[in-house]
């Protein structure tokens, strides 16, 4: 699995980078949606369906949050559960040796809040080695729906920050096909 680095402050941190409709109030162009869920999973759970390119937040009571997202690429999506392990708004971000490789016209560093930099507006760290859900650039907007990633969960960024203020360290996350 590639990665993508993270640097908050003077610590780094990896990850690969390696996501009846009723519309939530929200940003006009926020795509997550209200929709009827399996009660099966307890409320504040983040379900991500690789085959619907789409990150659940569970309310409960059969209901949850749906926000569309980009998956992994062939080869670099992954399965099972994870925990977030972290919350960052506009992180800082140092392409890994893969990702630098494939892309050897990337800088070293991009700073948190510039246009160019692919975590976007939040970045959500996960316990799974080197993974997070972020946000996206405004270039990288129309890859969300598709699998175009090294592994990470991207959403748009309007979304991501919306999930970021929902969800915990420790909340609980689980990948399935």
């Amino acid at each position: 699995m590639s990665t993508l680095s993270l640097r908050i402050g003077v610590a780094p941190a990896l990850f690969a980078c390696v996501v009846a409709a009723l519309t939530v109030a929200g940003p006009a162009n926020a795509a997550r949606r209200d929709v009827v869920f399996s009660p099966e999973y307890p409320a504040g759970e983040i379900i991500i369906s690789q085959r619907q390119r789409a990150l659940y937040f569970t309310e409960g009571d059969g209901r949850a949050i749906r926000y569309p997202v980009a998956i992994g690429k062939r080869g670099m999506a992954w399965l099972g559960s994870a925990e977030v392990e972290g919350k960052y708004m506009a992180p800082d971000w140092s392409p890994p040796a893969i990702v630098a490789h494939d892309h050897p016209e990337l800088p070293n560093f991009i700073p948190g809040g510039s246009p160019h930099n692919p975590m976007g507006a939040a970045a959500i760290t996960l316990s799974r080695y080197q993974v997070a859900i972020h946000g996206t650039t405004q270039h990288m907007r129309r890859s969300i729906g598709s699998a175009a990633s090294y592994g990470c969960i991207r959403m748009y960024n309007e979304d991501v920050v919306d999930l970021y203020q929902r969800i915990n360290v420790g909340t609980p996350v689980l990948a399935v096909p």
